[in-house]
């Protein structure tokens, strides 16, 4: 089974859902997942999600069925950024 990798979008100020932005499989998800480590983007391992993604033409809202699913990952990124922005506050990074 090939690898897959997808990135979304999503401002809150500007778009009504997230976004699907890339996705790829093989050296092209490989290409996906570098360029996120590369700019500090969170990864979040999700292969039935992605699945489902993957199935979406590019720059596609994601469909309201998988809002939920989007919501924790949303909100695990959130976390994240909040965990990163206190430690270089607070000198610990």
């Amino acid at each position: 089974m090939r690898e897959k990798a997808v990135a979304l979008r999503y401002d809150h100020s500007t778009d009504k859902a997230p976004v699907l932005t890339a996705k790829g499989q093989g050296a092209l998800a490989e290409k996906i997942r570098e360029l996120a480590k590369e700019y500090g983007i969170p990864i979040e391992e999700n292969s039935h999600l992605a699945e489902y993604l993957m199935a979406l033409d590019l720059y596609e809202e994601i469909p309201p069925a998988l809002y939920p699913v989007v919501a924790e990952i949303l909100a695990f990124i959130y976390r994240t950024n909040q965990k990163y922005e206190n430690r270089m506050r607070y000198g610990k990074a």
